[in-house]
């Protein structure tokens, strides 16, 4: 079972994770907390042992194997008012790999949109949901999935999964984990509202692809060939098809 009283020593935050609600089984993290009513203080975090209806982009299963993981969900309604909710996307994906990259020394690498990768393997994913209340942003919810002591995994996957255990040899401590990533997140945080330049520098000294060739399916059939050119100020993939230059708003990237 997941330790609160560990996790709570290592936690080094202002907001994020000071409102910490710990529950075995629920149907979404994220739904939880775009939903409820209850929680409403910024910076709350929502962890489950286990998701019954789990869900990774273009309304994907995301299956994770109940008390070996981390899949949590973090609010945010207030202080982002001036930021692009991409950027903060790509601030949480940040996190997350320096956070496995300094407790475990791995070698990770970040894939666009949102999916952190060890040894060209998935550890983990993000789905970042909002609210409105009219033109106005009323909430921001980012959901994590990380892989952290689960060993095998069944069925089908357009990048083969991983965790944490698996690239570094030994039990991980998910309260460690946690804590870590949290404590990175809500720094990095504070750069992306006044430096958000910073975060799309260092994600994309993090980003393999850039500059290869690659293939974008955005579902229903649509696919595009071309080079991953760059990502712009607003967290888009420019992607250069035949000597023109097309943002990308959403889509899985592979490489050609």
């Amino acid at each position: 079972m997941f330790n609160i009283e560990d996790f709570n020593i290592k936690l080094d935050t202002e907001e994020i994770g000071r409102n910490f609600v710990y529950c075995a089984e629920i149907n979404s993290t994220n739904s939880f907390l775009l939903e409820d009513e209850e929680f409403k203080k910024n910076g709350t975090v929502i962890l489950a042992e286990y998701q019954t209806n789990g869900r990774g982009r273009l309304t994907r299963e995301w299956q994770s194997a109940k008390d070996l993981n981390l899949t949590f969900s973090i609010l945010l309604n207030k202080g982002f008012e001036s930021v692009n909710p991409n950027i903060i996307n790509l601030t949480a994906s940040l996190a997350v790999a320096m956070s496995i990259e300094n407790l475990y020394q791995l070698p990770v690498e970040l894939k666009w949109p949102n999916d952190v990768l060890v040894n060209s393997k998935k550890i983990a994913g993000i789905l970042l949901e909002s609210t409105s209340k009219g033109s106005k942003l009323d909430k921001i919810v980012i959901g994590f999935g990380i892989n952290v002591n689960q060993t095998s995994f069944t069925g089908k996957f357009i990048i083969p999964p991983t965790s944490v255990r698996n690239e570094f040899h030994s039990v991980a401590s998910r309260e460690r984990t946690l804590s870590e990533m949290l404590n990175n997140f809500e720094e990095l945080l504070e750069v992306c509202k006044a430096h958000p330049w910073k975060i799309l520098e260092d994600w994309k000294n993090r980003c393999k692809m850039l500059g290869e060739k690659i293939k974008v399916d955005a579902g229903e059939g649509k696919t595009k060939f071309g080079k991953f050119k760059d990502i712009d100020d607003s967290g888009f993939m420019i992607l250069e098809v035949s000597g023109r230059d097309e943002k990308i708003h959403f889509g899985d990237v592979s490489i050609r």
